[in-house]
């Protein structure tokens, strides 16, 4: 385009104040929608070279490769923060269906056994240590389920949050935790489930693999971000992708837009570290 004298348009006159002699434009197509226009503008009075729009058309191509990568991977992490999402729904509604349908069968079968025990003539001493057998039986049952239910989705997690949480998970651990939680009030439930997942599996890590005689916790809240870190003192070694559950984490850290570090040199001890963003922009993204 040449604005020369004959020229007209609402570009011109904006052309002839820079001073521009010639200009070259070229759309930039991303999956055959128009994303916007790349524009090359002279001052010379000599003409562009005739390959302007050739060699400007092929640079459009890379950015429409790039931004073409760019929105997949948008597209991908969002796809993959919903996936962590609908499994923490899944299962927390499972959770909730194994307290209100199994465990409370369970429940309403142990106090029948117990009145039946209670009703049992004193002479039938091997009827009654046959119901004490069953009543052990059905106790050893109800914590198994309970402790399958808890694994699935912490209701203590749910119901109380995560500082609630991670001291009960600091008082079941196989390894002492010296725990230190700074948070104020309840931070977004996918931030919540995260966190709890990283400390939970380290501390299985920190006993099963790692062999450590102690493991410390801190937990804080900085601006928007939640952070968390996890030392034990143990062989060290570990490595994401060696089977302790680490991908997993990583996995769901990074999909709600977090960052995982870890560092475990051997007999050096493990070091885990995360950040969550506390923002919606990752239930936007959902």
């Amino acid at each position: 385009m040449d604005p020369d004298e004959t020229a007209s348009g609402p570009v011109v006159p904006y052309h002839r104040a820079l001073g521009v002699r010639s200009t070259v434009g070229v759309p930039i197509n991303v999956e055959g929608h128009l994303w916007g226009i790349v524009v090359a503008a002279s001052t010379r009075e000599e003409p562009m070279p005739n390959d302007t729009e050739t060699r400007l058309s092929r640079f459009t191509e890379l950015v429409s490769t790039a931004i073409a990568n760019a929105e997949a991977q948008a597209a991908l992490s969002a796809s993959r923060a919903r996936i962590i999402v609908t499994a923490d729904e899944t299962r927390r509604r499972f959770e909730r269906d194994l307290h209100d349908g199994a465990q409370q069968r369970f429940v309403a079968a142990a106090f029948r056994l117990r009145a039946a025990q209670a009703a049992v003539p004193p002479d039938l001493l091997e009827l009654a240590a046959e119901l004490d057998h069953a009543d052990d039986e059905l106790t050893h049952a109800m914590d198994e389920l309970r402790d399958f239910a808890q694994g699935i989705h912490p209701t203590i997690l749910a119901r109380g949050g995560l500082g609630p949480a991670l001291r009960t998970l600091a008082e079941h651990s196989a390894v002492p935790v010296d725990l230190d939680v700074r948070t104020n009030g309840r931070l977004p439930e996918r931030v919540e489930v995260a966190a709890y997942y990283v400390v939970s599996e380290a501390l299985t890590n920190a006993a099963k693999h790692g062999h450590a005689s102690s493991v410390t916790v801190r937990v804080e809240t900085a601006g928007h971000v939640l952070r968390v870190g996890i030392r034990d003192d143990g062989v060290g070694g570990a490595q994401f992708g060696r089977g302790s559950g680490l991908v997993g984490l990583k996995d769901r850290v990074e999909a709600l837009g977090g960052e995982i570090t870890l560092q475990s040199e051997p007999d050096a001890g493990t070091s885990l570290s995360i950040e969550l963003p506390l923002t919606d922009d990752a239930e936007r993204d959902t």
